[in-house]
């Protein structure tokens, strides 16, 4: 029997540890290759310290042609132009084109930084989506501890990522500390969340009370449903909504440093493709994380679609976790050697959520079981003991990578790092 050729697109969180967990799964019975747009995995996570000068790009960065070459994956940073699943192929932006007898789908999203005026790290914001993006980012936080002025930090309308907002803010409060300057420095959160600690999730334990509290305590103007409509140069507009939309206050917010997370939407590679997509581009998926359409076709990670927890004044998106995303890998590598071996695809993701907010002196961490509500377990704690947990899963996960190890890590985290074994993450 030939073996099953699969195809990872994108090489990202999900992307590299599916490449790594289906290989190990489908061992003697299929073979992988990944298609990146780059040769390098960066830990995103770790982007909002590289943007105040505690992390060197180069120091959450895996160069993955080695590691894969030595697990016998394939590997090629060519970038995919179109997927083409009618004709079972990935066309790359390099002209060739890969056919696949299953493909996975884990590319990430696009940055909608074009939705807004004067939006993005090209424009007059910054971003720590990407590590370069985070890099530039420092260049100009240095720029501002010289000639100190406000700061406002956050989201957008239709963001779906809202912990690294958070902890960016509390990162800048805790830096622009130790370097004396905090009082020469306003900052203000804004967020299209219905309240400070939504997260998209509808609150997480008490994140609602926890998260406003830490504003508090650090001198953190808010302002939640709020809809960014234009920036320029030093000044960002905003409009703050009623519970129906309608326009409560206008606020006109200067700024030296501005950073707020963009709406995703799918890549160009998926855009438009009838069946495959939805009209924002994210990957339809089914329990199994297959495409009702394409069933050889999978779907993993913030490029998929999950509807919101419930309506908002504002589009406010449902965040992809880490765990979240770990658990999607785990079903698709074992439905992946089930169909090989003949079976039907059984295993589903548990879509569980650990996370870790760090705030550069503390954090706040949380458990939700399952992610979307209603919960069988709905838990949030905060403590020193936080920025130490992200630290050690900085450490680990990067050596995963490294190392190319298919176990799954997410359960370690929760069970080892932040050591509330009373809890149950099967």
């Amino acid at each position: 029997m030939a073996e099953a050729n699969v195809i990872v697109l994108g090489a990202g969180l999900g992307g590299t540890i599916a490449a790594y967990e289906i290989n190990e799964a489908l061992k003697g019975k299929g073979s992988v290759t990944v298609v990146n747009n780059t040769e390098d995995y960066w830990f995103v996570p770790s982007n909002p310290w590289v943007a105040v000068g505690w992390r060197e790009p180069d120091a959450i960065r895996v160069h993955l042609p080695p590691v894969m070459r030595k697990h016998g994956i394939n590997f090629t940073a060519a970038g995919a132009k179109k997927v083409h699943p009618e004709k079972n192929a990935v066309e790359l932006n390099d002209g060739k084109l890969l056919n696949y007898d299953y493909l996975v789908i884990a590319t990430g999203p696009d940055l909608a930084f074009d939705e807004i005026e004067g939006f993005g790290p090209e424009a007059f914001t910054e971003s720590v989506c990407q590590t370069n993006h985070a890099k530039k980012a420092h260049e100009v936080f240095e720029d501002l501890c010289v000639n100190p002025r406000p700061i406002v930090v956050g989201a957008v309308q239709g963001a779906s990522c809202y912990g690294p907002a958070y902890e960016m803010a509390m990162i800048l409060d805790t830096e622009l500390k130790r370097r004396k300057i905090r009082d020469k420095v306003p900052m203000t959160f804004i967020t299209p969340e219905p309240y400070i600690g939504h997260l998209g999730l509808d609150g997480v334990g008490d994140t609602k009370g926890l998260l406003e509290s830490e504003m508090r305590d650090r001198h953190i103007k808010w302002i939640t449903n709020a809809k960014v409509t234009s920036v320029e140069e030093g000044m960002c507009h905003v409009e703050e909504v009623n519970d129906d939309g309608s326009t409560k206050k206008t606020h006109d917010l200067p700024f030296g440093w501005a950073m707020m997370l963009p709406a995703f939407r799918g890549v160009d590679a998926v855009m438009g493709v009838e069946g495959l997509v939805n009209p924002r581009g994210f990957v339809i998926t089914d329990k199994h994380q297959r495409n009702p359409k394409y069933p050889n076709v999978f779907g993993l990670g913030v490029c998929i679609a999950i509807p919101p927890v419930g309506p908002t004044p504002l589009p406010v998106g449902v965040p992809k976790t880490g765990f979240m995303i770990e658990s999607m890998v785990t079903a698709i590598a074992q439905n992946l050697k089930e169909i090989v071996n003949g079976q039907e695809p059984t295993h589903e993701a548990t879509w569980n959520a650990i996370c870790l907010a760090d705030f550069g002196d503390g954090g706040v961490a949380f458990v939700a079981k399952p992610q979307i509500p209603p919960r069988n377990t709905n838990w949030a704690s905060e403590g020193k003991w936080v920025h130490l947990a992200k630290i050690g899963f900085e450490k680990y996960f990067l050596r995963k990578v490294r190392k190319g190890e298919s176990e799954p890590f997410y359960e370690k985290l929760g069970l080892h790092v932040l050591g509330i074994k009373k809890l149950n993450f099967k």
